[in-house]
């Protein structure tokens, strides 16, 4: 099939009819927003690094083993007329792709640093009262070094990460949590409202 121009639009309405869960969903939105930052920050194209993002794990829910994910998501995409430059990006991602998709543009380099770190940090930020707002790369790399949190969050590849993509993680850590910080209300991670006295 040709490739098509893709939108934002579209990508939303393919991730949502294959994703009920909403903490994937929230993922999505989550490595979009780094992703988006990032580009402009490289002064790279915001809409289609938003878009590698967004369309990262939008097969997980059906293909829920590395053996499935994201190699067959990789065969809708392409049924669909996504562009090979999202779909390469997407494969890059993943340890059982990789090989045939190796890490060697900044696109890439760059969804993997970020992947699960966007995980790491909405956990970290699900058990502070204030959520996003006010966290620090140190209480981040605190809980990295408990390994019974969010122990499903691989930490060798957050830091490969950042190394991969040539950033220190202390300040990789606090650019993420500023990207996702300005969509916390959708992650649901805004701190909540400030209570009035005798409420």
């Amino acid at each position: 099939m040709n490739q098509q121009p893709v939108n934002r639009d579209q990508a939303w309405q393919l991730l949502t009819s294959l994703t009920t869960k909403s903490s994937l969903i929230k993922h999505a939105l989550a490595v979009e927003a780094a992703m988006r930052a990032y580009a402009e920050k490289f002064g790279q194209d915001i809409e289609l690094w938003g878009l590698v993002g967004l369309l990262h794990d939008f097969d997980w829910e059906i293909h829920p083993t590395l053996q499935q994910h994201p190699a067959e998501g990789a065969k809708i995409l392409r049924e669909k007329g996504y562009p090979e430059v999202i779909i390469d990006a997407i494969l890059s991602h993943a340890d059982s792709t990789v090989a045939e998709h190796p890490r060697y543009t900044l696109l890439k380099k760059t969804l993997f640093a970020v992947d699960e770190l966007c995980g790491f940090i909405t956990a970290c930020a699900l058990v502070r009262p204030q959520r996003l707002e006010g966290m620090k790369a140190k209480s981040v790399r605190k809980k990295l070094k408990d390994k019974a949190f969010a122990a499903a969050v691989n930490r060798d590849d957050i830091i490969k990460g950042a190394e991969q993509l040539g950033v220190e993680l202390n300040e990789h850590i606090e650019f993420v949590i500023a990207a996702l910080a300005r969509i916390a209300e959708q992650l649901d991670l805004a701190a909540p409202p400030a209570r009035q006295n005798g409420q």
